[in-house]
């Protein structure tokens, strides 16, 4: 398998006011095509920062960050809000969905900006709502729905662009456990039956299990505990 993300020797910082925080340290990752990669580790080990370049939303100090073939760390912010749209599904703990829009119409947002017709738009909202089991609840609005429905939504939504990399950031975080397995289960029969490269954020050690990989963020570097060695 080819690798579809390729990390090298990249650092990253924030500034709180007078202090700098450096948050990764020279980090390497690859994640093979068809992967189902958790990212595990402590609040402040540098996860998240990690999936937030992965998935384009930041950019490094230093390094190398190559996610479906194009150097991210190159790109100017217009060019890379592009690559964002044709490659990466999005999914968060908070849903972020829209409330005065119906699941259908919350679906169809990352479609707006396309060159789609409406009859292709409708097309692919309703296929994306079934693949998550929703089709029947197209019309209804965030209100209506309860949290796994609105995770589910959130889900089509992320996946109506036909994205080659999904990106969770503590999808189940907001989630009791039954709800939580029926999410995760949706989320490895998208990457085992429907091909779709997965990387995910989580805590939770029961949710990490659902991945094919696991690794550890601790203190801005990679950390492989399957291996008792840095990664």
């Amino acid at each position: 398998m080819a690798a579809i993300v390729s990390i090298r020797n990249v650092l990253k910082g924030y500034s709180r006011g007078k202090q700098r925080v450096e948050v990764l340290h020279g980090l390497d990752l690859d994640v093979e095509e068809g992967e189902f990669l958790a990212l595990m580790g402590p609040s402040g080990s540098g996860k998240t920062t990690l999936l937030n370049l992965i998935g384009g939303l930041d950019r490094p100090d230093k390094g190398e960050v190559v996610v479906v073939g194009e150097r991210l760390d190159r790109l100017s912010s217009g060019r890379l809000a592009q690559w964002r749209a044709r490659n990466v599904g999005f999914v968060f703990q908070f849903y972020n969905l829209l409330p005065v829009l119906s699941a259908e119409r919350n679906v169809e947002v990352p479609l707006l900006l396309t060159k789609l017709s409406a009859k292709e738009r409708k097309r692919r909202v309703h296929a994306a709502l079934e693949l998550v089991g929703l089709a029947d609840r197209a019309k209804h609005k965030p209100t209506e729905l309860s949290g796994g429905q609105q995770q589910r939504v959130a889900i089509a939504r992320a996946l109506v662009s036909d994205p080659v990399l999904l990106v969770c950031d503590e999808p189940t975080g907001d989630l009791d456990r039954e709800t939580s397995d029926s999410i995760l289960e949706l989320l490895q029969l998208l990457n085992r039956e429907h091909g779709k490269t997965i990387v995910m954020v989580t805590h939770d050690p029961k949710a990490a299990g659902y991945a094919s990989r696991r690794l550890y963020v601790d203190k801005g570097v990679l950390v492989d505990r399957t291996m008792g060695a840095a990664a």
